[in-house]
Order: C-alpha cells, then sequence, then structure tokens
C-alpha cells in the first residue's frame, strides 16, 4: 500500500503533517468504531439485562460485534483506495 501512496506520505512528511494526519485517522475510526458498536448491539438485543443475567453470553456477543465492526471500519477506512 505504501507504494500507491508515496507522493501522499512524502507530502505529509515534509510539511510535517503526517502526526496530525493520523490523529484524524485514528479519532475517525474510533468514532465509527463506537457508533457501529452501539448499533449493532441494539439491533441484536445485546443490553445490560443481558450483561446481568448472562455475562458470557454477553462477552461474546460484544466480543463478535466488535470483530465485525472492526471489518467494517478497516475496510472502510483503512483500506479504500
Amino acid at each position: 500500500m505504501f507504494e500507491n501512496h508515496h507522493a501522499m506520505y512524502t507530502h505529509l512528511v515534509l510539511t510535517e503533517k503526517l502526526w496530525k494526519h493520523l490523529e484524524e485517522v485514528d479519532m475517525e475510526c474510533n468514532d465509527m468504531m463506537d457508533m457501529l458498536t452501539v448499533r449493532m448491539a441494539e439491533r441484536e438485543g445485546v443490553t445490560e439485562y443481558l450483561k446481568s443475567v448472562d455475562q458470557l453470553g454477553w462477552v461474546r456477543k460484544m466480543n463478535s460485534i466488535r470483530s465485525r465492526a472492526e471489518e467494517v471500519v478497516l475496510h472502510d477506512l483503512i483500506y479504500m483506495d
């Protein structure tokens, strides 16, 4: 991927904007992860009540949700061309 974005990378390094760009991407990824996790949990009925009555089930479901949300974020924000 570096080969495809060499010019952008070089520009960001030379203008000393690389860290700001990386921070913005990180914030956008975290915001999208939070939003997707909440929406998926609501849609799939993963609630605080479930957490109180079946902790292991809640953990399993939340791990699955987070994993799927991470795949979406990686695909949409990181690996996009």
